[in-house]
């Protein structure tokens, strides 16, 4: 048999597909043979062609791998003697690499312990003198450990004293590489015993890894993974080698002569270890040097005749934006302002970006605008704070720049401040809504790209304007429709289509008069059929499900039905992620407007939902080199069933890890989970009652994604749960039963403490975020029904104090001074944490909460400092503010508020001196709770609190905070009437209505009017005119709620009866519009 398996394998390797086919049947038929594994081994061992030899190797690794549990013991020890005995003799690396590759599926099998020969001729052949000895013995070192490092865990001391001995082997770079990979495959398996043993291997591996890189980049640019894998699992390792790491990384990602692939991954490893240890760099003074190295690369000018990629211009005029250096350059920039305080980062990186705009060079601009642009993420409140004016005035000159590329990049800053730097740059809106317009009234003379990013920055600013939007929205919708009717480019239309979206956004009904036209377009490109119309489908589909929430009920809802039938024939028509991920944001949209028009169509829309969670689609396996083997294998014995059950138990996957040599994910089918996700959580909180029959298998199939490898499905899946929570909670208050409680608290089980372990142990701070933000709106709506569990608060508790201490898996804890300023996105994580506390607060007795509390006081507290930012002294003193109000409705709460005023007067008190208005509005909103919520504790302070009021009374400008100086005046008299000078108090407080800022404080100031009136009718009466002048901005303000609006009423009812003639004179003096309004809500029963 061996001669004839050699001759079929040697057909295989022809360049002829009719005899490839011929053979392919021969070796089918040959596998049916007991014979076949001697026979291939006996090829492996003495074919004289290395291609078959090869063959043999990978075809006999391929059955080895699936049929391992039917060798017998003597022939699976035969076996071994042969591979070894093979490799020893094999001269061609090819085939020594697919003999390595047998050992490795074989050790996965046997123990390495159990295989002493390998063990032997491992040992032997990587300490061996002659060079080639040991890279080979290297090659199947790294194979063997690759495939399964636990089992070698014993041996990693030895491995780790060889490695140290290799890496100084500088002439045989082959060896250099397997010892690096080797390295790369036990470092998540490494335990604390062999931490110094690592550390002390990392200078070793910077030097053979330069030496790599002058032997062949490819392999160095794989060997590098070594860092991220370090860093990923014991960055402890790295830390004491920051500065070398950095130093060697800046070296080769600044060096233009190597490869870019290269480039991108030395720049990588600085943004990754930047992400996970930023204080480690920040503390060996690393920041300014690795600015003065990138910012080079990220102003360098593209080679003479070409373009960066973000610049040149594809088909669809999408800039190809692949992975490069620049780019690299830029996401460290965007990783420092994410991960390091601004006040260090903008010290060093403000002189570097004054020479780029300074320059004659469009690319050193350019390269200015992108890093201003990449800082408007992480740094927002320190650009919005110090320094908005200048630097919108610098990217509206570079708007009117002489070259295009600066004033592409222009548009692509604005786009990044207008997303991120809300609500202080839509201020600006007249200085920049004429540079936008004038972009689009060149919308058909401009290239295509340049014009998508004039959108891109157009789209986000107009997003955030709300009802400042109605003075361009004659223009803005003109152009729009125009370019629907007239424009001859998709793309165009696409960005047009998109634009309505975010006008409608800003607009909500403003845009109804514009609807019909609009929704006419839509129509159009919605129902198309042709392949190249897909993306302005998609976006038509996008914009029809923002105007389903701006537009307004009313306008929406006959629209409603046929919008969930257009969604249904669409994903059964047509079968694309974006498309599909589209209906699922649209039927989300329709529930908010429709709920009833989604029930009868709830089956067949999970259904294909809960198909995109489970799908692995769009995931894709590289399989390596001997892909063209896997068909040849497959099972041959389909009758004989007890060895399907035999194969089934050996739980062996079809592709195993070890052929594959990475994995892929489509972004589109990542989008399409996520947007599942968000979906069915709207979904089932929307349709209530009629989602019932499908909450649990939605919720099991989304709990399932909690660990998902990409965390924006993470995320999406977090906050589904919430929302099921959520819903079931809703449907049991509307629908009171044992059944729905108990289905209830049964979710709060399993839920609440996933999200409590998550956020102690998830590495990516943005999930922590959305959990934290999740379980805050649970807490919320379920109230006591989330602290059944006896424990649940101390959990809780616990989880927020961890997170306010640094102590959580994504946070960079530093044993070092917790004073130090802090990353602005590490203060917004301390924020969502922060804010569960009230939520607390207002769940539970106060004695149950009031060791909590004083737990977590002094955590708070510590950012109320002069020296903290403006940012953490507002979150802080709000969130005190906000603890009180919640105990002023707690069973028990005003014994707890009592004991807080020496604790919480003297900081209440500084912010409202301080420079900034939001902390004096968060002050001023703090006392007025601390009077209502301490009771009789609190009135030997009232004189001192009235005097700070008056004080700020006469000279604030701010609005917000008058509001709210009203309120808190209103909650003094609320809580203790009599110690108030109501004749010096009223008049003034009267004299600043109606509230222009804070309409929700509307329902303290007329509570406190109404109770003032039955207190003082007197003094009331001598105040009716502005009384009833105030009244008229309220009655029928949309903005106000109808629970304020219903008790307002019925305290001019009360007036108008008691005292007829002096209503009836102040109202006479309104306009007439007010007058005709009073008369008919005082009318009404």
């Amino acid at each position: 048999m061996t001669e004839e398996l050699e001759q079929i394998l040697l057909q295989m390797t022809q360049p002829d597909n009719a005899v490839i086919q011929q053979a392919t049947i021969k070796l089918k038929h040959a596998f049916k043979d007991p014979a076949i594994i001697p026979a291939l081994c006996a090829v492996m061992s003495g074919s004289q062609n290395p291609q078959v030899r090869q063959s043999a190797a990978v075809m006999l690794r391929l059955r080895v791998k699936k049929r391992w549990i039917k060798i017998s013991p003597a022939d699976r020890e035969s076996l071994k003697a042969v591979v070894l005995q093979a490799f020893m003799q094999e001269s061609e690396h090819t085939v020594q690499h697919s003999l390595s590759q047998l050992c490795a599926v074989m050790v996965k099998h046997e123990t390495p312990d159990s295989w002493p020969a390998l063990l032997e001729l491992l040992n032997q052949s990587t300490k061996s003198v002659d060079p080639h000895d040991r890279q080979v013995g290297l090659l199947l070192l790294n194979k063997v450990i690759e495939s399964n490092p636990e089992p070698f865990q014993p041996h990693y001391c030895q491995l780790l004293k060889l490695f140290s001995t290799v890496l100084k082997d500088h002439n045989n770079p082959t060896a250099l590489y397997y010892c690096i990979l080797t390295l790369t495959a036990i470092t998540t398996y490494t335990g604390t015993e062999h931490m110094n043993q690592m550390r002390a291997i990392i200078p070793s591996v910077i030097v053979a890894l330069k030496h790599l890189i002058k032997a062949d980049q490819s392999q160095a640019s794989d060997a590098m993974e070594v860092f991220n894998e370090l860093m990923e699992s014991e960055v402890s390792i790295i830390v004491p080698h920051v500065a070398d790491v950095v130093r060697f990384c800046l070296e080769v990602g600044s060096d233009p002569t190597l490869t870019d692939s290269l480039r991108v991954k030395a720049l990588s490893c600085i943004a990754f270890l930047i992400k996970l240890k930023s204080k480690a760099v920040l503390k060996q003074k690393l920041l300014l040097p690795i600015l003065q190295v990138i910012f080079p690369v990220l102003t360098a000018a593209p080679p003479p005749g070409e373009e960066d990629p973000e610049d040149a211009e594809d088909e669809d005029g999408d800039g190809t934006d692949n992975d490069n250096p620049k780019h690299c350059a830029a996401q460290i920039i965007d990783t420092m302002a994410l991960r390091m305080p601004p006040e260090k980062l903008f010290q060093h990186l403000m002189p570097l970006t004054q020479t780029c705009f300074a320059s004659d060079d469009p690319y050193q601009r350019k390269g200015g605008l992108m890093c201003l642009a990449v800082l408007a993420e992480g740094c927002a409140d320190h650009i919005r704070t110090k320094m908005l004016s200048s630097v919108l005035h610098t990217v509206c000159q570079s708007l009117s720049d002489n070259n295009q590329v600066v004033r592409s990049a222009a548009l692509f800053a604005l786009g990044q401040f207008s997303e991120h730097l809300q609500p202080e740059v839509s201020k600006y809106c007249e200085e920049l809504m004429p540079l936008l317009l004038g972009y689009l009234s060149s919308l058909n003379q401009a290239k295509v790209g340049h014009v998508t990013k004039a959108f891109y920055a157009l789209e986000n600013f107009l997003e955030n304007l709300g009802a400042e939007i109605e003075p361009y929205l004659p223009t803005l919708m003109d152009t729009m429709l125009s370019a629907l009717n007239s424009s001859d480019s998709l793309k165009i239309k696409e960005l047009t289509v998109s634009a309505i979206g975010a006008i409608a956004n800003a607009a909500k009904e403003l845009l109804v008069p514009y609807f019909p036209p609009v929704i006419e377009s839509l129509k159009g490109f919605l129902t198309t059929t042709t392949e190249e119309m897909r993306a302005l489908q998609t976006q038509s589909l996008d914009t029809l499900s923002v105007l389903a929430r701006t537009i307004g009920k009313d306008v929406f809802s006959p629209l409603a039905a046929e919008c969930v039938q257009l969604g249904l024939k669409l994903t059964d028509s047509i079968d694309d992620p974006d498309l599909r991920r589209c209906t699922y944001s649209l039927y989300s949209a329709v529930s908010t407007v429709s709920p009833e028009c989604l029930t009868p169509h709830l089956p067949p829309i999970t259904t294909i939902m809960l198909l995109a969670l489970k799908s692995n689609e769009g995931i894709t396996a590289h399989i390596g080199e001997d892909k063209t083997f896997v068909l040849l294998d497959d099972d041959d014995d389909d009758d004989d069933k007890e060895e399907e059950k035999e194969e089934f138990l050996e739980e062996e996957p079809q592709t195993d890890v070890h052929d594959v040599a990475g994995f892929s994910v489509e972004n589109a089918f990542i989008d399409e989970k996520e947007d599942a996700c968000d979906a069915l959580g709207e979904l089932a909180f929307n349709t209530g009652l009629a989602f019932q029959p499908f909450l649990e298998s939605s919720f099991q199939q989304v709990f399932e994604l909690r660990d998902y490898p990409h965390e924006d499905v993470r995320r999406a899946a977090f906050g589904a749960l919430g929302q099921f929570c959520r819903a079931q909670h809703k449907v049991w208050k509307e629908n009171p039963s044992e059944l729905n409680q108990q289905a209830l608290l049964k979710m709060l089980d399993v839920v609440l403490p996933c999200f409590l372990e998550t956020v102690r142990s998830e590495p990516e701070r943005q999930v922590v975020m959305a959990i934290l933000e999740t379980m805050n709106a649970v807490l919320k709506a379920c109230k006591e029904e989330a602290f059944k569990d006896p424990t649940r608060l101390k959990e809780i508790s616990h989880v927020i104090r961890d997170v306010l201490k640094k102590k959580t898996a994504c946070q960079d804890s530093d044993d070092a001074d917790d004073e130090e300023q802090q990353a602005e996105y590490d203060a917004m994580l301390q924020e969502f944490a922060g804010e569960g506390i009230p939520i607390l607060a207002a769940s539970v007795p106060a004695d149950s909460f009031a060791p909590f509390l004083n737990d977590l006081l002094p955590l708070i507290m510590s950012k109320t400092k002069a020296s903290c930012t403006v940012a953490e002294k507002s979150f802080s003193i709000g969130t005190l503010g906000e603890i009180l109000q919640a105990l002023i409705s707690s069973p028990g709460g005003q014994g707890l508020a009592g004991r807080l005023p020496k604790r919480l007067l003297p900081v209440f008190v500084a912010g409202v001196k301080d420079g900034d208005a939001e902390v004096r509005n968060n002050s001023v909103f703090g006392l007025g709770c601390l009077a209502q919520a301490g009771g009789p504790t609190v009135v030997p302070d009232y004189p001192m609190m009235l005097s700070v009021f008056s004080n700020l009374l006469s000279k604030e400008s701010d609005r917000r905070v008058i509001d709210n100086l009203c309120a808190a005046l209103c909650r003094m008299i609320l809580s203790n009437v009599d110690i108030v000078p109501l004749e010096q108090v009223v008049p003034a407080l009267v004299a600043r209505l109606p509230l222009k800022e804070d309409l929700e404080e509307n329902q303290t100031v007329y509570s406190c009017l109404a109770l003032l009136y039955s207190h003082s009718p007197a003094l009331m009466v001598t105040l009716m005119k502005p009384i009833i002048s105030s009244t008229c901005h309220v009655l029928g303000n949309k903005e106000v709620d109808e629970e304020t609006q219903r008790m307002l009423a019925a305290f001019l009812k009360q007036i108008a009866q008691q005292h007829a003639a002096d209503f009836q004179g102040a109202a006479t003096s309104l306009p007439p519009e007010q007058q005709a309004h009073l008369s008919a809500v005082i009318g009404s029963s």
